[in-house]
């Protein structure tokens, strides 16, 4: 089964680095460079994953997304794993909190990301 995956991250080099990271397996990849875009992006595309960076430019920040997702039932609810480098415990909390189901550390390797994302696969996504 294809995987729609939305990458949600300001930085252009890191969405590149994921997308080349995931685009060996079978995966649809969409990318958009801020909380904003994504949001409109979760609602065209009706993603099956997000990978989203917490701290972004614009109105809205990556948990801001996550809440919105993971509250609205009518975006399909898609994993989401945020992507930060704030790894301190109250980070982490608020990430997960907001609804993440995985939090991966910057900088991560490739195959920490593909570990991460073929381990949700394994778990159904909570609806909420």
């Amino acid at each position: 089964m294809t995987q729609r995956i939305l990458i949600v991250e300001d930085h252009a080099d890191i969405r590149r680095l994921i997308r080349m990271t995931l685009e060996f397996e079978n995966h649809e990849i969409h990318e958009t460079a801020n909380a904003d875009d994504g949001l409109e992006a979760v609602r065209r595309l009706r993603p099956h994953l997000l990978l989203l960076d917490i701290m972004m430019p614009g109105k809205m920040g990556g948990l801001d997304l996550c809440r919105q997702v993971k509250s609205d039932p009518s975006l399909g609810a898609p994993w989401v794993v945020l992507l930060t480098a704030r790894g301190q415990s109250k980070d982490i909390e608020a990430g997960m909190n907001a609804g993440a189901d995985a939090y991966l550390l910057k900088p991560f390797s490739p195959l920490k990301l593909i570990e991460t994302i073929d381990g949700l696969g394994n778990h159904p996504p909570e609806t909420p």
